[in-house]
Order: structure tokens, then sequence, then C-alpha cells
């Protein structure tokens, strides 16, 4: 889907995105759904939840956008750390030019981040989908 990363301007426009592709794909989207708190007390939501209506497999999507580079990604490992604490699986989407080289090789290294404009093979392999060509 060449182009996506650019559809998006901020953060919530990007959950708003990644919610809309799910629904696109036939999937259950919510967005901002608490779960739970943190250790210090704060409220944990997840951005966007999508939902095969069917089969009910569940993914929690974190979605983070930075447009310059800056201080932002500094939070990135918590991220990570944090989806493992979720009762879902979990995977972050990830936008925008502020991000460095590193933080795009450590978020893909980890297994558990993808990039907005490679968001819907990845979704589609996860859910059992049916894959377009060229998307994978």
């Amino acid at each position: 889907m060449p182009g996506l990363a650019r559809a998006v301007s901020n953060g919530d426009e990007l959950a708003t995105a990644v919610a809309g592709l799910g629904q696109k794909l036939g999937l259950e989207a919510s967005e901002q759904v608490r779960v739970a708190r943190r250790i210090w007390g704060a409220e944990r939501r997840i951005d966007v939840v999508l939902v095969d209506p069917i089969s009910r497999k569940t993914l929690g999507i974190e979605c983070k956008f930075q447009a310059v580079r800056g201080t932002a990604e500094e939070k990135i490992p918590s991220t990570i750390q944090d989806i493992d604490a979720w009762p879902i699986p979990g995977l972050v989407v990830f936008a925008g030019e502020g991000f460095t080289e590193n933080m795009k090789a450590f978020l893909l290294a980890s297994g558990k981040a993808v990039e907005f404009s490679e968001v819907e093979p990845w979704l589609r392999l996860f859910f059992g989908l049916k894959l377009t060509q060229g998307s994978v």
C-alpha cells in the first residue's frame, strides 16, 4: 500500500487509519480500549483492538507517529514491554519521517512492530484473511 505512511499526520489519525483498515478487512475495530492499570496506577489503554468476528481472534495495536526527530521514540522500548502485559497479542504500528533508522531497525527486529505502509499484509497473515496479489 504505497503512500500510506504519508496519509496520516499525527498519532490520532494513525489510530483511526489502522481501525479503518481493520474494518475494510472485515474486522471489528475499537479505539482507546481500557485494559486495567499500570503498576503506578495510570490507566492502560490500547489504541486499537481488532477482532475477527468469526474466529474471535484478537489483536491490540499501539500506534506511534513521529513527524520530526525528537524524544518521542525514547518511549518505544517501554511500549514494546507494555505489550507483554496485555491480555491479548499486540503490535506497534508506526509511521512518520521522525523515526531514526536505528529505532526503525529496533522496532522491526522486535518482531512486534510494522510500518503503517506494510500493515495490511501483516494483518491479512495474522488473521488468516485472503492474501491479495503482491501483498506478501
